[in-house]
């Protein structure tokens, strides 16, 4: 496979719908091995529009650059009650990428 599969967490605020299904929110990624750009990602917001609205926002950002440019994204074009945390998760996403690179090349 030339993929990775890498998922970030975060809690979720007080009174949101997806709250009262799970405490955190997750955001999984399919992340090319050679240049680290996101092919896919899923999150644990509880409507397909949300989840769908993530991926779009996701699909195509290389981690090879950081992690500041899709969290500019989701800034930008995420205005819901779970904007922090999204943009948390994927800080934690990204220091699970950093893990996986560093145990790759060390």
């Amino acid at each position: 496979m030339n993929t990775i599969f890498i998922a970030g967490h975060a809690r979720l605020p007080a009174g949101m719908a997806a709250q009262n299904m799970y405490e955190t929110l997750t955001i999984t990624a399919e992340i090319d091995k050679k240049y680290g750009v996101i092919v896919t990602a899923s999150c644990t917001l509880a409507t397909v529009h949300g989840q769908e609205f993530v991926h779009h926002m996701l699909r195509g950002h290389s981690l090879e650059d950081g992690i500041i440019e899709p969290i500019t994204t989701v800034k930008k074009h995420y205005l819901g009650k779970a904007g922090n945390a999204i943009q948390s998760a994927l800080k934690d996403l990204y220091k699970q990428y950093e893990v996986y690179k560093n145990l790759k090349n060390g």
